[in-house]
């Protein structure tokens, strides 16, 4: 329960009572500044209260952004503040010293509230304090301002005000010209009956998964059904966010289960394709964990770019400038949007091509669409990395390094890697990345590759060697994917025997899956996972080595199983140290946020 302390004199007819019971308070009133620091005391220290002046006149919505927002351990709105657990001591400090300064007298004109904010803010507390937009808030101070706040309030459609606000600010073409126009009033159903974005976003999950089920027959029938379901299941991965605006119910857990449940989603509909391709005697399983090595890849650009740069200083460039000046005209905007093939604009090209085409066809397509998007967005980030003079902050070459996956070996070959710090560590990456690759590529399951697999732990233990702070060093983390992916997939390939692919798709999904929640626990400010699952699963490097010789030592047929062996060993370990986690996070009252999500 929360409580809501009314401070200052009551005004006739007003609502706002009303409001805060509805949004969820107990309302006290306090008589004057001593009365609401001992109601403040009384109320348990493990429950939100909020201070609001009894003059406030204002949308219920305005209220809402700033009193029951679970992102912010304080916030305020003219008239009105909230103190969830963390912060409820800076307030205690702050009402105890405005009591001490007004001597406990009753509150005539100042509001209490606005005052206590004031020396939150002197304190260097950290008050969020909510766009409101067109949304009124304010505490009249005589009869005929109250009179012109309450006919600005009447003007305004408070609840189309919310429902706008529920869609994301900047969204592809597709969501939001064919999506959010509808599924905001699929969000505001879905609140009203009580539903929340987790049940939403496990609802997404299972029709995609249903989705996926319907294209592994192989069926017209069912291809059709497949991409039906598919954009259902993104107009509710839509309406899950939109959710949690409309109703602010933001999560560390939520946001969690957003950002993974999109990468399964996708990666099953992948395998379902291949499946039923499988089923029309056509061997797609190449191209399916082609797109899934490719799709990774550009989702590591995205962040490891960001961690990179976020809190950089310095960090301007002319690129960047030109960029903000291209997304002031409307239609450059829409069009740099959509060749980036977001979310979105890929999940509609899939689902129609699904329907109309063969999955051999939709492969094509996605691998050619997302190379390119991959090449414009990568050569944009170089271009902006090489002209910016931005200094990188520890925390950012952490990110980095953590991402980077390295594991025991490069922990080992460090040791005999001494010198000052080099500019070569993407060069390094890219020459240990190209060397396995092409030895993959070129000679199959041999000894051959593993020589080029140790040279490739070399060069990947000699790219990290020291702290990444150079210009382009946000490429190792990518590159570092794109070898052990990619030389997965070309081994797996030049198996050729039945069941290889599959096995290096599963494999490469359970990799996939402990490099994103690498990300999203980096975002979270958690930092990366524990050192001894890292060392348990062998980092990038000790992966790449003993899949090349796993394939240099066993038959193609023991290679399957060995494959599929390591697959469920690494997947098993992940997901139960990765749900461990952020249960307990969830559990232990860790800050509540949103992840609004990649544009890719």
């Amino acid at each position: 329960m929360s409580t809501a302390i009314l401070t200052g004199s009551p005004v006739p007819g007003s609502s706002i009572e009303g409001d805060l019971r509805s949004l969820g308070f107990d309302v006290l009133t306090a008589s004057d500044a001593g009365d609401a620091e001992t109601l403040l005391a009384a109320v348990p220290g493990d429950q939100r209260v909020a201070v609001v002046d009894a003059r406030f006149v204002g949308h219920e919505h305005a209220l809402r952004l700033g009193l029951t927002d679970p992102r912010f351990p304080l916030a305020a709105i003219p008239g009105a503040l909230t103190a969830q657990p963390a912060g409820r001591q800076a307030l205690t400090r702050a009402m105890a010293r405005e009591n001490s300064a007004s001597g406990g007298t009753l509150l005539a004109v100042e509001s209490l509230a606005d005052r206590v904010v004031a020396a939150l803010d002197a304190d260097g507390a950290g008050v969020h304090r909510p766009d409101l937009g067109s949304l009124v808030a304010q505490v009249p101070v005589d009869p005929q301002t109250r009179n012109e706040a309450r006919q600005a309030v009447a003007a305004l459609d408070d609840e189309a005000v919310r429902l706008k606000s529920a869609v994301k600010a900047r969204d592809g073409f597709f969501t939001t010209y064919f999506i959010s126009p509808y599924s905001r009033y699929i969000a505001r159903w879905c609140a009203r009956r009580g539903l929340t974005p987790n049940q939403v976003t496990t609802a997404s999950l299972i029709t995609a998964l249903i989705a996926a089920g319907c294209a592994a027959t192989g069926t017209r029938g069912g291809f059709v059904a497949a991409g039906v379901l598919l954009i259902a299941s993104f107009v509710l991965d839509c309406t899950d966010g939109q959710l949690a605006r409309y109703s602010l119910q933001y999560s560390t857990l939520g946001a969690w289960l957003d950002a993974t449940f999109d990468r399964a989603k996708e990666y099953a509909y992948y395998a379902g394709l291949a499946l039923g391709a499988a089923r029309g005697g056509d061997d797609v399983w190449a191209l399916a964990l082609g797109a899934m090595v490719l799709q990774t890849c550009r989702h590591v650009v995205d962040f490891s770019f960001n961690e990179a740069n976020h809190d950089a200083t310095a960090n301007t460039s002319p690129t960047a400038a030109l960029s903000d000046k291209l997304d002031s005209v409307g239609w450059t905007v829409w069009v740099r949007r959509m060749i980036v093939l977001p979310i979105g604009e890929r999940w509609a090209m899939i689902a129609v091509l699904t329907a109309a085409t063969t999955p051999r066809i939709t492969f094509y397509a996605l691998l050619i669409g997302c190379a390119f998007a991959a090449t414009y967005t990568t050569a944009g980030r170089v271009l902006r990395s090489l002209t910016r003079k931005a200094r990188r902050t520890d925390r950012a070459a952490q990110a980095l390094a953590d991402l980077a996956d390295s594991g025991p070996l490069t922990e080992a070959l460090v040791r005999f890697l001494p010198g000052k710090p080099r500019r070569t560590a993407p060069l390094s990456a890219a020459v240990g990345a190209v060397l396995v690759t092409l030895g993959a590529w070129m000679w199959g399951p041999s000894w051959w590759v593993v020589l080029m697999a140790g040279a490739y732990a070399l060069a990947s233990a000699e790219a990290v060697t020291h702290p990444l702070k150079g210009a382009l060093d946000w490429l190792i983390p990518p590159l570092f994917r794109a070898a052990e992916y990619g030389t997965v997939l070309i081994l797996a390939a030049r198996a050729d025997v039945d069941g290889a692919l599959p096995a290096a798709f599963g494999l490469v999904a359970a990799v996939a899956y402990h490099h994103y929640d690498t990300v999203y626990r980096i975002r979270g400010d958690a930092g990366a996972p524990p050192a001894w699952l890292v060392r348990t699963v062998g980092g990038q490097e000790g992966r790449t080595l003993l899949v090349a010789v796993l394939a240099a030592l066993l038959t193609a047929s023991q290679f399957t199983v060995a494959l599929t062996v390591l697959a469920a060993a690494v997947a098993v370990l992940v997901l139960l140290e990765s749900i461990r986690f952020w249960v307990a996070a969830h559990k232990g009252g860790a800050p509540a946020v949103h992840d609004e999500g990649e544009p890719a």
